[in-house]
């Protein structure tokens, strides 16, 4: 008879997508099949304080439940919250989504799910925490995620690759200080108006302004300068925003496409979180074979950063004349029942339930066969 496989669940973190990762969290709990799995609540608050408590036997109720802040507060053991991770896992590769080792009944985490959006999420350092203690993980691994978050790096390995993309151009707050006659020329030239400013290290649109003229660009740009020191500028395309998920580790599988209609004149914080008036149509009412061409472009995009597990990749589609732009990818995107990445796979023939254990899988697969790697290099 096998155990159950035991998860730990990280959500919240300083980033200011905190909140939605709480809500994600919760979305996770309740859909989580807790006669296959345990969960070990890993919360870390918006001031960076990690909290934990014992394995959970039932889904929390509420956000608040989620934050330990409603007569359940649970305690930092001593030390650190990240004890129990450190000392817990000692997989071998012997643990699977069908079976796992019965014998093995010391507490512990065989895979972390880290539910974290934004920096200090999914920008690599988490990832880099789990790598170093060894510990089997939900998503893309360290340059995978770091690239990914990075707007100006990410384009620039789209480019290699010689993917389709909008002009754009970059630079620092040093270098803006420095020079900013040169970039602002830089800019009209190149990119043009109307413009989007956006920092070159955030998600969920924060931060990002369309600029119509000079005084509104340079505005933007000292906007979004508060969220970080680099800023990417994009030329405005008159197009469709259209998203294809994508799920797998060497051999990744693309989604149908799904198409976002924005309530706001593009697709900001608000418009995806607060005013509830966006629109997903999925499957996206594109020719087949624009759509094939996005879904064959996201799995290319993918493997070019060396994604794993899970990505929501982001296109632009002409409206005019019907062209493809790849805008960016998301490798940790949400993943509410609501979110358009698990819609896109239950649209495509995948419940939530069914993606979910699959994310598992292919996390513990990625660990194994890392740890074959270490083993024959010890061996030698």
């Amino acid at each position: 008879m096998s155990r159950k496989i035991r998860i730990g669940l990280i959500y919240g973190g300083k980033s200011g997508e905190h909140d939605v990762s709480l809500q994600t969290a919760l979305a996770v709990m309740k859909a989580v099949d807790f006669q296959k799995y345990e969960i070990t609540p890993f919360y870390i608050s918006k001031k960076g304080e990690w909290q934990s408590g014992p394995a959970l036997g039932a889904p929390a109720a509420s956000v608040e439940e989620l934050t330990f802040q409603a007569g359940k507060a649970l305690e930092a053991p001593s030390g650190s919250a990240l004890a129990p991770l450190f000392s817990a896992v000692q997989l071998k590769g012997d643990v699977s989504i069908s079976a796992a080792d019965e014998a093995a009944e010391a507490p512990g985490i065989d895979v972390v799910v880290p539910l974290l959006h934004g920096t200090f999420g999914e920008d690599g350092t988490i990832q880099g925490l789990l790598e170093m203690a060894n510990i089997p993980y939900v998503g893309a691994g360290v340059l995978a995620s770091a690239v990914g978050m990075d707007k100006v790096m990410m384009k620039k390995v789209f480019a290699q690759e010689g993917l389709p993309q909008c002009v754009f151009r970059h630079f620092t707050r040093h270098e803006w200080e420095k020079n900013r006659a040169y970039h602002l020329m830089e800019l009209e030239t190149a990119v043009g108006y109307p413009c989007f400013v956006k920092p070159a290290n955030l998600g969920s649109s924060v931060g990002i302004s369309k600029a119509r003229n000079q005084e509104e660009l340079i505005a933007a740009v000292q906007f979004a300068f508060q969220y970080d020191r680099k800023v990417i500028v994009e030329e405005n395309i008159d197009a469709r925003e259209i998203e294809v998920a994508v799920l797998g580790n060497d051999e990744p599988l693309a989604s149908v496409a799904g198409e976002i209609v924005s309530s706001n004149e593009f697709y900001d914080y608000k418009a995806k979180y607060k005013d509830g008036k966006s629109v997903m149509v999925i499957p996206a009412e594109i020719p087949s074979d624009a759509a094939e061409e996005i879904r064959n472009l996201a799995i290319r995009a993918f493997l070019a950063l060396d994604g794993s597990g899970l990505s929501r990749v982001d296109f632009f589609y002409g409206k005019t004349d019907g062209k493809i732009y790849i805008n960016e990818i998301n490798t940790m995107p949400g993943f509410t029942p609501f979110s358009m990445y698990p819609l896109l796979w239950q649209e495509t023939g995948k419940p939530y339930t069914e993606l979910l254990d699959d994310l598992i899988r292919l996390a513990m697969e990625r660990h194994a066969a890392k740890q074959q790697i270490q083993y024959s290099f010890d061996a030698e």
